[in-house]
């Protein structure tokens, strides 16, 4: 990791920007043939991309019912408990979410409300390839089933051999979860988003991923399907103060590291001695990790900042808008109320990030790349639209009737206005 001491806030921006594999247009352009091949192609090009991207031959995209139960079988009754302990408190923190009917009467006759609809069919989009995020199953198909979705799809890459990981089969069926299809990548937001003859078209997708899956995502957003928000590669900001450990910040940036070569950790502190503990914390520990290759490349792009206050901190945070921010400091709370920036925060000593991507209930689909300036995580909210309506009486319209009318007679729209009087002529 590199470190740097008291850096100039005019230097911020530059030192806080996220690494790239490769210049966007070519990822763009990529992408972009991949959408059009699978609108034009369907089946056939999904089982091509499978072959020539993933070096799988698949006969068949849909994962059978037999797949699905033979799934049980894999995994140990440990893991399965895991599993539902994890569903058991992100249905508890999503379902107390779900949204009262309002109901208002703005004045006398007329009452304005608003309801909340789930949306019907919905795609879940869950990364596999050397980790299988079943866990990203449960952050999405629970709040869909809460929200009342119809119908849900899922996408997911396959191994090697064809097969999906048994976690990711398990962990949909326990959430009701049938339809699922052996497409990954880029070609499986477009299968999503235009409908094949294996796979069905949905209204919205949900679910993290690589820059091409986050690419295709924005591509496809912009006319084709809704998206949850742009989420591409892991991240993580830790805030540490002198209280802060060494080994629990150093693990917290490690777990970040690990997701990905693409992901980044960074470290905020106003201890020097912190910042050179945790930097030889983080070289122990690396080389503990299963995936030590994986998360030393993401440890080139990732930073340790020491800054001379907490007000600078708290700058730098949300400057940042990280993912995942960390407060590893003596009073939490009190420097989180000033956080406006963050997908999800964690605080104090004993409250990794990693609980978070498991099990204590909130959701792990969060923004990236800094658009957590303007995006929530996911919530339950995202599988709803809200509808309003709107009931007026004889003596309601009369009474709206001057104001509609002048606004309507100021913008020049006559029929708006004729709207509301040929309706107070007639009675």
């Amino acid at each position: 990791m590199k470190t740097y001491l008291y850096p100039p806030r005019e230097a911020w921006d530059d030192l806080l920007s996220r690494p790239l594999q490769q210049e966007n247009e070519t990822i763009t352009a990529r992408v972009a043939e991949i959408i059009e091949r699978v609108r034009t192609e369907g089946d056939a090009a999904l089982r091509d991309l499978s072959a020539r991207i993933d070096g799988v031959e698949l006969s068949l995209l849909t994962v059978t019912a037999d797949e699905i139960a033979a799934a049980d079988a894999a995994l140990s009754d440990e893991l399965k408990t895991a599993i539902r302990n994890a569903r058991q408190h992100i249905e508890t923190f999503h379902r107390a979410q779900i949204m009262t009917p309002v109901r208002v009467e703005t004045l006398p006759g007329v009452v304005c409300e608003q309801r909340s609809v789930p949306i019907h069919r919905v795609g879940l989009y869950i990364p596999g390839g050397s980790a299988p995020l079943f866990s990203t199953v449960l952050m999405l198909a629970v709040p869909a089933r809460i929200a009342g979705c119809a119908e849900v799809v899922l996408c997911t890459p396959p191994r090697k051999d064809g097969t999906v990981a048994p976690e990711i089969l398990w962990t949909a069926g326990l959430c009701g979860v049938t339809r699922i299809f052996k497409v990954g990548g880029a070609q499986a937001v477009a299968a999503m988003a235009f409908g094949t003859s294996s796979v069905p078209r949905v209204n919205k997708i949900f679910g993290p991923g690589n820059r091409y899956v986050t690419t295709a995502k924005q591509l496809l957003g912009l006319s084709r399907v809704a998206i949850d928000m742009p989420a591409g590669p892991s991240e993580v900001m830790v805030l540490g103060d002198e209280t802060a450990r060494a080994p629990f910040v150093a693990a917290d940036l490690l777990s970040q590291a690990e997701h990905g070569p693409d992901s980044q950790a960074v470290l905020v502190t106003t201890s020097p001695a912190l910042a050179e503990a945790v930097e030889r914390e983080v070289a122990v520990q690396l080389r503990q990790l299963g995936r030590e290759a994986v998360a030393e490349r993401a440890l080139e792009e990732s930073r340790i900042f020491v800054v001379a206050d907490t007000d600078e901190m708290v700058e730098m945070a949300n400057r940042y808008a990280a993912e995942h921010l960390i407060v590893e400091m003596a009073d939490p709370e009190t420097v989180a109320a000033r956080i406006e920036n963050a997908g999800s925060i964690f605080l104090g000593h004993y409250s990794p990030e990693s609980v978070g991507d498991y099990a204590s209930g909130t959701n792990h689909t969060l923004p990236t790349s800094g658009w957590a300036v303007a995006y929530s995580g996911v919530n339950l909210d995202s599988f709803c639209k809200k509808i309003t309506y709107q009931r007026l009486t004889v003596e309601g319209l009369r009474a709206l009737a001057p104001t509609v009318t002048a606004m309507a007679t100021a913008e020049g729209l006559d029929a708006h206005r004729r709207a509301v009087t040929i309706r107070l002529t007639d009675v």
